[in-house]
């Protein structure tokens, strides 16, 4: 019986040729029947794949044989299905682009990488480490989302800052705005789903003056993986694939409120309005209403 696994990674390290690590890596998961999304930059590699259990091991095995992949972090989480032939439900189709970012801040020229990842980030933090810093400073600690405010709609760690961002390309005029220049004299630790985001984010805070800046090793992902809901994370996690989201235990909170009714739920959806490119947090009952309604 075929066994569903998606896995979610990144490495940053300088790659001197990335259009050969696309090519390699095109070929390598169009024949083991792999799909997903896998983005190349000379600044490292950052992709979620899905397939059946075999084949995604088999994907592992070769992508580590490179050493600048050997020590990349790498997240497995439950696939939804696979077919016949082993490709993923979770997915539609197998992506993988070179680009000058692997995640689109917008601001490719102040990133600086080597060989140990990203040179000028936050200090990482483990979910214990998480605990304990939470324990010696109490309030004083500010989590800082890095992701699109819509994924923490539905799921974020206690009492943290959200900014108003739509995309990752937000972040940077945010800070650059003032906005968050009261929180430059407090620990603030950046988190995110797997994180990549967190630790580029990181990098960007400090460099702008924010004086004790952390990052959440792992991201949401292994601290879902080592405290579930029994600590400081509320509801569900928001993921780019057809699950739209996963919880990490039978008793997630649900915390997003649906655009069209308020009801509870967890549930996010594309705008029905074919002009429309936004998703909204929806329940099952409203998942057809027009933006004009979601907006309102």
């Amino acid at each position: 019986m075929a066994t569903p696994k998606i896995v979610l990674f990144y490495a940053f390290t300088p790659l001197a040729d990335p259009e050969a690590i696309r090519l390699w890596q095109r070929d390598l998961c169009d024949a083991l029947h792999l799909r997903g999304r896998i983005l190349i930059s000379p600044d490292g590699i950052n992709g979620t794949l899905g397939g059946d259990l075999p084949a995604v091991k088999r994907w592992l095995r070769s992508f580590r044989s490179y050493a600048p992949f050997r020590d990349a972090d790498v997240k497995w989480s439950e696939g939804t299905a696979v077919d016949a032939d082993g490709y993923s439900a979770d997915f539609p189709k197998l992506s993988v682009k070179v680009r000058d970012e692997i995640v689109s801040f917008g601001a490719p020229g102040e990133l600086r990488v080597d060989e140990r990842g990203v040179v000028g980030g936050g200090v990482r933090l483990t979910p214990e480490a998480l605990h304990e810093l939470v324990a010696e400073r109490g309030d004083e600690v500010v989590f800082f989302d890095g992701r699109n405010a819509l994924e923490a709609q539905i799921g974020r760690f206690r009492g943290a800052v959200v900014p108003d961002a739509e995309t990752t390309r937000d972040f940077v005029g945010l800070l650059d705005s003032g906005a968050f220049d009261d929180l430059k004299g407090r620990p603030v630790v950046t988190y995110c789903t797997g994180g990549i985001r967190c630790e580029v984010l990181s990098g960007l805070m400090r460099s702008r003056g924010f004086g004790e800046v952390y990052q959440l090793d792992g991201g949401i992902v292994r601290y879902g993986e080592r405290f579930g809901d029994d600590g400081l994370w509320e509801g569900s996690l928001y993921v780019f694939d057809g699950r739209g989201s996963v919880d990490f235990s039978d008793h997630a909170a649900v915390i997003g409120e649906c655009a069209g009714c308020g009801a509870a739920t967890n549930r996010t959806a594309n705008c029905p309005d074919a002009s429309c490119r936004r998703q909204f947090v929806v329940c099952p009952a409203c998942v057809a209403v027009p933006c004009s309604a979601h907006a309102a």
